[in-house]
C-alpha cells in the first residue's frame, strides 16, 4: 500500500497560501468519516498519485488512527496540469468497495504486424472487491490477436477471488479490424485513357462542318 502524511487544516486557511508553502489543500470523507479538510505535501502527493492512480489504497497517516483511502478526485491547474486540490474517500474496513480498475495492454499482436488494426474498446473494468484484494490494474495480453475477428472480452480476465464483475462478460476489450485502404477518386486523378478520349471527342467536333440553317437547302432547289 501507499502512504501519505497528512495534517488537519482550518477552513480559515486560504488555499493559495497553502499552495505557496508547498502544501496541497485536500479533504477526506467516507461512510463512517465526516468530511475533514487536510493538507498534504504537494510533491509527495504527486508521486503517490502517479503510481497509485484512483484504484490503489493509500494509507493516510498523521490524524489519529491510520485511514485507508482511495484518491477519489483531483483538480488540476488548466495550464500546468499540477494538482491544486484532492478528494480522498476513506473506505470501511472489511467492506467491499466499487472501483474502476484501469487496463494495461501488454505484448505485441501478430495481426498488427500483418497490417491490420487493433481496436481497444475498453480502458478500465468496474468491479466490487475487498480492499485487500484490490488490483492496481488488469493486464491484457494482446499477443493472442492474430487474425481479423480475433478478440478479447472481459470474461477472459482473471478477477481476484472476492471480486464481482459489474459489467457484462461478453463486452469486448480489444479486437482485430481489417485495414482497408481508401483510394483517392478526386477529379484531379482522372485516368490518362479517359483524358485522351475526351480530347479526341473535342477535336472531332471542332473539325466537323456546321449544319445548314433550317430551310437553306430548300431555297437553293427552288431557285
Amino acid at each position: 500500500m501507499f502512504e501519505l502524511q497528512v495534517k488537519e487544516r482550518s477552513k480559515k486557511e486560504k488555499a493559495d497560501t497553502l499552495r505557496l508553502s508547498g502544501l496541497l489543500p485536500s479533504i477526506f470523507y467516507g461512510p463512517k468519516e465526516e468530511a475533514q479538510p487536510i493538507a498534504i505535501d504537494a510533491t509527495a502527493f504527486g508521486k503517490v498519485w502517479k503510481e497509485a492512480g484512483g484504484s490503489s489504497i493509500v494509507v493516510l497517516k498523521g490524524i489519529g488512527e491510520d485511514k485507508e483511502a482511495l484518491i477519489h478526485d483531483v483538480d488540476v491547474h488548466p495550464v500546468t496540469g499540477i494538482p491544486i486540490h484532492a478528494d480522498l474517500y476513506v473506505i470501511e474496513r472489511g467492506k467491499k468497495i466499487t472501483v474502476s480498475v484501469p487496463i494495461e495492454f501488454i505484448g505485441e499482436a501478430p495481426a498488427e504486424k500483418a497490417g491490420h488494426i487493433i481496436s481497444k474498446a475498453l480502458h478500465e473494468i468496474e468491479i466490487e472487491v475487498r480492499p485487500s484484494e484490490l488490483p492496481q490494474h488488469f493486464e491484457v495480453d494482446i499477443s493472442s490477436l492474430s487474425e481479423v475477428g480475433d478478440h478479447i472480452t472481459i470474461g477472459d480476465i482473471t478477477l481476484p477471488p472476492s471480486a464481482e464483475l459489474l459489467q457484462e462478460k461478453d463486452e469486448i476489450i480489444a479486437s482485430v479490424k481489417e485495414y482497408i485502404e481508401v483510394k483517392d477518386e478526386s477529379p484531379e486523378t482522372v485516368p490518362a485513357e479517359e483524358a485522351e478520349g475526351a480530347e479526341g471527342e473535342e477535336a472531332s467536333t471542332e473539325g466537323a462542318p456546321k449544319e445548314q440553317e433550317a430551310g437553306e437547302g430548300e431555297k437553293g432547289k427552288e431557285e
